[in-house]
């Protein structure tokens, strides 16, 4: 069921079934989660279970304020300290260490263990009136289209899961991840912020996770993160990524049979058949993050089999974006 994320009555009932072991749907600024308890085991094994998600695929946890982070993390390195300070309440997830006996089915089984604090009224009432982290992935099947609305959550999960409705996300897309446990930051998987502000904010170069075992041998492997799987984020439709050009000698090439054929894209196309989906992308890569997912899900309910996207800039600021379609695009 679907509830106002600003009803006080809604927020305590959605904290009473986080500290009973149940999931709930809450918003942020990036996409909307299913939460559970991250200090119980067996509520967080409910999260893997509705998402038919891999055990050993861990989880984001979710904080109030960053008071919290040694409930879950055993030590913050001065790099991580800064990176929280300028991005906290925000998109940004930071992993740390974690602490002995803490969270451990939410990390995955691992050593380590994401934090993020969101920048969303409704999710920061949430936590707070849950009194704990709460873990929480995109609440949607597993390695499919993120929800950004409390109706998309509706139809992943259906009526009985309890949802905080906290309007469109802002944001659009899931949240930077950097690595903090290896001496360096490291970017596992990139967002809305760009590389440029981590480092400002960090005072140090921020890695790929690639180049940073390239660079410095010392890293050693790179702690598994949410999100990251080479395929990710896809509609029930084909993706493929194309040029302008290439795009449109397609369509012109089908003519009046083009059908099943959704096009998002930037330039202007010629559309020779009304059984083609045409949507225009925006030109400013924030705005194409916001609208991103919505727009998959759009295309994927008017049974389109084919999605042509066009080729994005080069431009830094589309890598948050450009990550997503490419993940997308690899089902």
């Amino acid at each position: 069921m679907i509830r106002g994320g600003t009803d006080p009555a809604a927020l305590l009932e959605a904290a009473r079934v986080i500290r009973a072991g149940g999931l709930v749907g809450f918003p942020t600024e990036t996409v909307y989660g299913l939460g559970a308890d991250a200090s119980s085991d067996s509520a967080v094994a409910g999260i893997f279970a509705a998402k038919g998600r891999p055990s050993d695929h861990p989880l984001i946890v979710h904080v109030a304020d960053a008071a919290q982070v040694l409930e879950y993390a055993s030590s913050v390195p001065p790099f991580a300290a800064r990176l929280m300070q300028a991005f906290w309440p925000g998109p940004l997830t930071v992993i740390l260490p974690r602490k002995p006996g803490v969270a451990a089915a939410a990390a995955g089984g691992q050593d380590s263990i994401g934090l993020r604090c969101p920048a969303h009224p409704v999710a920061l009432a949430f936590l707070k009136a849950c009194a704990t982290g709460v873990a929480g992935p995109s609440a949607n099947r597993f390695g499919r289209v993120s929800p950004t609305t409390a109706r998309h959550v509706a139809e992943e999960f259906g009526d009985t899961l309890l949802v905080l409705d906290g309007g469109p996300c802002a944001v659009g897309i899931e949240s930077s991840i950097v690595d903090c446990t290896r001496g360096r930051p490291v970017l596992l998987r990139p967002g809305l912020l760009t590389r440029a502000q981590l480092e400002a904010a960090c005072g140090e170069p921020v890695l790929d996770k690639d180049e940073g075992q390239q660079e410095d041998a010392t890293l050693g492997e790179a702690p598994r993160a949410s999100g990251t799987l080479a395929s990710h984020y896809a509609p029930n439709a084909r993706v493929r990524l194309m040029d302008a050009g290439a795009i449109q000698t397609a369509l012109d090439v089908l003519g009046a049979q083009a059908a099943h054929i959704a096009v998002y894209a930037r330039s202007i196309v010629r559309i020779p058949s009304a059984q083609v989906l045409y949507r225009r992308m925006p030109d400013d890569a924030a705005a194409t993050a916001q609208q991103l997912f919505a727009v998959l899900r759009d295309f994927d309910a008017q049974g389109v089999k084919l999605i042509w996207i066009e080729n994005l800039p080069a431009d830094p600021a589309w890598e948050g974006v450009r990550d997503r379609l490419q993940r997308a695009a690899a089902s």
